[in-house]
This record gives C-alpha cells, structure tokens and sequence, in this order.
C-alpha cells in the first residue's frame, strides 16, 4: 500500500457493484442486469470514490471493467437519475456533471492499464466508461452508442469529445457523437474503437488471459507508458521527447530493468517484480 495516501482507511467493500482483487486483477462489475446495469447516482459516486482509492494500493496492477448479464452498462438510469436531474438547480446539476467526469478523470489518470471487457450494450456513460479504457474487448454481442445527443443533450459528455477523436479521429467522432447511432461490435473494431470482438462465451477467458499477462508483467514500465501516452496528447514535439527522456533515465536505474539484462544474459525469462 502508498505511504502517501490519505489517513482513511480504504473501503473494505462496495454496495453498488462487485468488486473482487485477484492475483494482482482487480475486476469491477456492474451487477444491475435488470437494468442492462444502467447507473443511479450511488453507482457513480462509489465508481469515482473505488478508482481514487486504487492508485494507492499495491495489490493491485491491472482493472478489467465488464458488466453482468447482457449489458455492460446502459448508462444513466432515466428513471432513478433524469428525474432527480429535473428538479436540481444548477448547482446541483453542476456538481452531478462534474462527479460523472471525474469517472472518466480517475480512469486516465490511474497508472495501471484499464481494460474494458464489453459483455453487451454500451451506451451513454457506459459507452464513455469503455472509451476511457486503455484496452477495449468486445463479446460480438456488444454494442456502443453514443447517445446524448438523442436525448437533447450535447454530444460532448464525460471527456467523450476529447477522447473519440483521438481513437477514431475526426471526421469519424463527429459522426458518432452528433448522431449517436448504434455501433455493432464488427464495425467497432473496424473503426478502431476496440482491439477485437470475440465470441460471448469467449470473452472472459480473453480478457483472463490479457489480464494476467499485463499483472506479470513489467507493471512499473506499463503505468509509466499508460501516463506518458496520456500527458504528450497536447504536448509539442519537443516537450514530448524531453519527458519521454526523463521518464526512460529513470527507469534504466529500476530493478526491472536491471532483472530483464541479467534474464538476457543469463538466457532465461525475466522474473517482474515492478520495482
């Protein structure tokens, strides 16, 4: 665990979805299926609170996301949330907005890699949940849909706008944001919004697989890349370079470092420690 972390202890366990650490996997699943795993203001807020906590605990290298049942997340739940969103001044719908993106926030900034494991629909937030994922796999059932626009609200939600252009480009994020048409799971990897779609009885074993071999592996040279990739996106070249210099400096002197040369040597695999 950090030292640095705050004096509260972290939270022993979640109301609003499963949690589970193993092995180094840590594994968040909306378990709302009745509702396609829809998200009510407690799932939110325990969602925002659960990813502040995980950067300082040190059981944890990699975060797979999925949903139970047919969804992976339909977004916010119209009954439980458009309602309460009706009566709130603008304050409180300022204070709703900005706790839905630090979702998002809390996501980029971890330095562990995020795969997102779409078992069914992602729509809304949950479409923008996965987008903000390092990894995206998807069951061929999956779907994304981003679809503010189709209930009178703008495209641009949760960091949708800055992050869709930069996997899809430009032309493409307009089109999916303005018309928030369905995308099916084929079309998705077309487009480059998710690394493949497999068959649904396949899909926990794939993103087993990647999960274990991204815990195993370099873990400290992972979140260096996954910080480093997120930082240089408004970076000119030459701050770009001079990071990336500081950043591999410093790992040179890491024990990981140091494992994978006596490993080569030694004509043997490196044994990863992330230190």
């Amino acid at each position: 665990m950090s030292p640095f972390r705050s004096s509260a202890a972290l939270t022993g366990s979640w109301d609003n979805f499963d949690f589970r650490v193993d092995l180094g996997v840590a594994t968040i699943t909306f378990n709302r299926p009745d509702r396609l795993n829809a998200l009510t203001f407690d799932v939110y807020a325990d969602l925002r609170d659960l990813l502040g906590e995980l950067e300082h605990r040190d059981d944890v290298a990699v975060l797979v996301i999925t949903g139970e049942g047919r969804g992976f997340c339909s977004g916010g739940d119209v009954d439980e949330i458009i309602g309460s969103l009706m009566k709130m001044n603008s304050r409180g719908l300022l204070e709703f907005t900005r706790m839905t993106g630090s979702v998002v926030e809390r996501i980029r900034r971890l330095p562990i890699p995020v795969i997102a494991a779409v078992n069914g629909v992602a729509a809304g937030a949950g479409a923008v949940i996965a987008l903000a994922s390092d990894l995206r796999i998807l069951a061929q059932s999956a779907s994304f849909q981003f679809l503010f626009t189709k209930v009178g609200l703008a495209g641009a939600d949760m960091g949708s706008a800055y992050l869709l252009p930069r996997i899809v480009g430009l032309g493409r994020a307009t089109e999916l944001l303005l018309l928030g048409e369905k995308v099916e799971a084929e079309a998705a990897v077309g487009l480059g919004l998710a690394s493949k779609a497999v068959p649904d009885n396949e899909l926990a074993g794939e993103v087993a697989d990647l999960a274990n071999r991204l815990a195993e592996g370099p873990t400290l040279a992972y979140g260096a890349t996954k910080v480093l990739i997120g930082r240089e996106l408004d970076m000119d070249l030459g701050s770009a370079i001079e990071l990336e210099a500081f950043t591999q400096a410093l790992l040179m002197t890491t024990k990981d470092h140091a494992e994978f040369y006596e490993a080569f040597t030694g004509k043997r695999p490196p044994v990863w420690e992330g230190r």
